[in-house]
């Protein structure tokens, strides 16, 4: 099976927002039948309004989808309730039927024209027929009997992706160059729309997490009046991914890593969870929840214990979906975690061997001492944009703005007024141990840890949350 994709993904090729809304209903396997993927498509039966099912294939290989419904979107509902499906693992593994081996063979023969042909047909790849179409294939002819992808067809699958990914990431590297010719006073680059073309056709190369940097740096531009130097680090920043990716075979292996994850390379789950788990008894210290364009992505900060390590755990949700909550932030859990490639501190949650200890006061270090560990790891990984740690200071104002202090100095203070008023009001104005969160902008703060309490005051991508742990 090909790499699954992520619910960024499927809302990057939604043509609004209001069509995930509209599919989040229909990704439920109980509106499907005939259900199936294998390493090149995916296929279903969905009831809908109309008397019959509508028959539903999507190429996530090549991107492509078709559905007998009459919707003129691509793609339609339907299509991203299937590859909402399949993301969340509701679509079994199995052959294609023969309408979609012949659908894919069509899709494959108008993309590659044999020999001394003149092309065959006059509609380029990822045209609305190609793309969506509800008439007949015109492609019709005996039915393709499918077969299993074999090692060589896994292989050439992946090979495609990296060339994706490298021909994005030049593509990148060319856009930036523009940027600098034509100056950041620019006018397209206020309007969102310059960004997200980038970012839709990065997507399209399998670089998503570059895609998400490009679309994050488009709320950085006239959003304060020192917006033209913030832009230009972030503009430096997708420069040296950019060109790292470009270089991924001269580099060492652990670098590699990293850079590919740094660029959007997608690992499998499976290949992560087969890795060999790294376990201890974890301390839940952090959340933190933001809202990336359409997605709602959680990161829970864990710190081993006995390993003296962090990991993160990420998951993602759209329109109303529910986060991970399955650690509770205070809490001590025994389990393993299978860590992704490269010094990224992403992991999975793996097998738990007992029940969440009850709140565990941890042991904080001062702010120089973290300073040492976050510039460690920027070294390592400069387009590095957070990192936690556990802190025993003080928050207090300096100079007009919130930070926390101890005797070797300060460091600025984010997060919205109540996160910070909650932070105040349970320190005293004295000391406290706390869990931040690094950024470049400051010091994000995640949990204030008291004698007989952990108080979550982590954002919340639903400002009008509010809660404690």
């Amino acid at each position: 099976m090909a790499e699954a994709w992520t619910v960024e993904q499927v809302a990057a090729v939604a043509p609004s927002p209001r069509s995930v809304a509209a599919a989040e209903p229909l990704a439920d396997g109980a509106r499907w039948s005939a259900l199936g993927a294998d390493g090149r498509a995916l296929w279903g039966r969905c009831r809908g309004s109309g008397a019959e099912p509508y028959d539903t294939m999507v190429d996530h290989v090549e991107v492509g989808w078709r559905c007998t419904c009459p919707s003129r979107k691509l793609p339609c509902k339907h299509a991203l309730a299937l590859l909402l499906l399949w993301v969340r693992g509701g679509v079994p593994e199995g052959s294609a039927p023969a309408p979609v081996a012949t659908w894919i063979g069509a899709r494959d023969r108008r993309s590659s024209p044999t020999p001394g042909s003149d092309g065959g047909t006059d509609e380029a790849p990822g045209s609305p027929r190609d793309a969506g179409d509800t008439g007949d294939d015109p492609e019709t002819g005996a039915d393709i009997e499918p077969s299993a992808p074999d090692r060589d067809d896994l292989d050439r699958s992946r090979d495609e992706r990296v060339a994706r990914m490298l021909e994005g990431l030049a593509e990148l590297d060319r856009w930036l160059d523009d940027r600098m010719r034509t100056g950041l006073a620019d006018p397209a680059l206020a309007r969102y729309d310059t960004w997200d073309r980038l970012a839709a056709r990065l997507v399209d190369a399998r670089a998503g997490a570059v895609a998400n940097r490009v679309r994050r740096l488009a709320g950085l531009v006239g959003s304060n009046p020192d917006w033209h130097s913030d832009v230009l680090v972030e503009l430096g920043m997708l420069h040296l991914v950019a060109r790292a990716g470009r270089h991924l075979p001269e580099l060492p292996g652990p670098l590699a890593d990293a850079v590919a994850v740094a660029s959007g390379w997608q690992v499998r789950k499976a290949d992560v969870l087969a890795g060999v788990p790294d376990t201890d008894e974890w301390f839940v210290a952090g959340r933190s929840d933001v809202r990336e364009d359409r997605i709602e992505v959680r990161r829970l900060w864990l710190y081993g214990t006995a390993s003296r390590r962090w990991a993160m755990l990420l998951s993602f949700a759209a329109y109303q979906q529910v986060l991970d909550d399955s650690f509770t932030v205070g809490t001590v859990v025994h389990a393993d975690l299978h860590r992704y490639p490269g010094g990224a501190l992403r992991a999975l949650a793996g097998d738990r061997f007992a029940d969440p200890l009850p709140y565990v006061e941890p042991v904080p270090v001062g702010l120089a001492e973290a300073c040492d560990l976050i510039g460690g790891a920027v070294a390592a990984e400069p387009w590095l944009e957070r990192y936690p740690a556990t802190v025993r200071a003080t928050p207090t104002v300096q100079d007009g703005r919130w930070v926390l202090a101890d005797a070797d100095g300060s460091l600025p203070l984010l997060g919205p007024k109540r996160s910070l008023a909650t932070l105040l009001a349970a320190s005293a104005g004295e000391a406290v141990t706390l869990t931040v969160e690094w950024t470049p902008w400051g010091l994000q703060p995640l949990t204030v840890h008291l004698a007989d309490r952990a108080i979550d005051v982590g954002p919340r991508a639903d400002p009008s949350f509010v809660g404690a742990a």
